[in-house]
């Protein structure tokens, strides 16, 4: 019993040495520790999901009824599971995707515990505000990309011909409707990006600003190309939050240079000088 409570919590081995180093062999153990408690969490939590099966599949439907309900009379569609273990693999691959979501705080802490000892000061800092900013935003943009997701489907499925019936497999569905929320959650988490890229030096306030209107156009092409139908709202339905969010990153991009003396009278910015000007020394 003690044996697999070491393997649980994999002690160091070895004294960790007075500038904080551990050994190699200790690292690979606690990385198989943390490896294992995420997987036992992950287990758990996927029969808990067979447990509430029926109400997992009553809200994966949703979008596709609420889209059925708006469609004309004319449009007929259908669900359709294709194969003898068609059923079967769609409950272990909801029943899965459902417990990966759900442990995700677990097994991200998990990674992030383990790569925080090696990180200096001001790293950890900015790790922390990552985990504690990207969590919401993600979940945001998966709760957005929910919301439209009947609009996107009742546009999609309405170019069906009249007379004949839409066939939807319901595996392939549900594997379209977690790729729609992955780019919503993924969408949201850019201008973080962008502001942490600004903490680290890399863009400047002023960048953002000069680059704004690009930034416009392609985050209207991103959306376009994101959203699952072709009308505008759901395009918008992106595109604004995230533009939202930019103007948000470039005001704090812009706070952060004025504090850290990186403004437009800073005298160490490198942008003062033209990309052709030759160097003095």
């Amino acid at each position: 019993m003690s044996g697999v409570i070491d393997l649980l919590r994999g002690k160091p081995h070895n004294p960790v040495g007075p500038d904080g180093r551990m050994a190699l062999s200790d690292h690979f153990r606690e990385l198989r520790a943390r490896l294992i408690r995420s997987t036992l969490i992950l287990v758990v939590l996927f029969f808990v999901a067979i447990y509430f099966y029926d109400h997992l599949l009553t809200v994966v439907q949703h979008p596709y009824t609420q889209a059925q309900k708006n469609l004309p009379d004319s449009v007929k569609t259908e669900q359709v599971v294709n194969d003898a273990t068609g059923g079967l693999l769609l409950q272990m691959k909801l029943c899965g995707m459902v417990a990966l979501i759900a442990a995700s705080p677990y097994w991200l802490y998990q990674i992030w515990a383990f790569v925080l000892p090696g990180l200096h000061e001001n790293e950890k800092k900015y790790s922390r505000m990552f985990a504690a900013v990207a969590g919401p935003l993600f979940l945001g943009g998966v709760a957005l990309g929910y919301y439209i997701l009947p609009k996107g489907l009742t546009v999609l499925i309405s170019f069906t011909p009249k007379g004949v019936t839409n066939l939807i497999d319901f595996s392939k569905y549900f594997s379209f409707m977690m790729r729609m929320l992955l780019v919503f959650g993924i969408a949201m988490e850019i201008p973080l990006f962008v502001v942490l890229l600004n903490l680290a030096g890399v863009v400047s306030g002023q960048a953002l600003g000069r680059h704004r209107p690009w930034i416009v156009i392609g985050t209207m092409i991103f959306a376009a190309v994101a959203t699952p139908s072709t009308d505008p709202f759901s395009m918008l339905m992106l595109a604004v939050p995230m533009l939202a969010l930019f103007a948000l990153s470039e005001i704090i991009a812009r706070v952060s240079d004025r504090m850290r003396g990186r403004g437009a009278h800073a005298p160490n910015r490198t942008d003062q000088w033209a990309d052709d000007q030759a160097s003095t020394l």
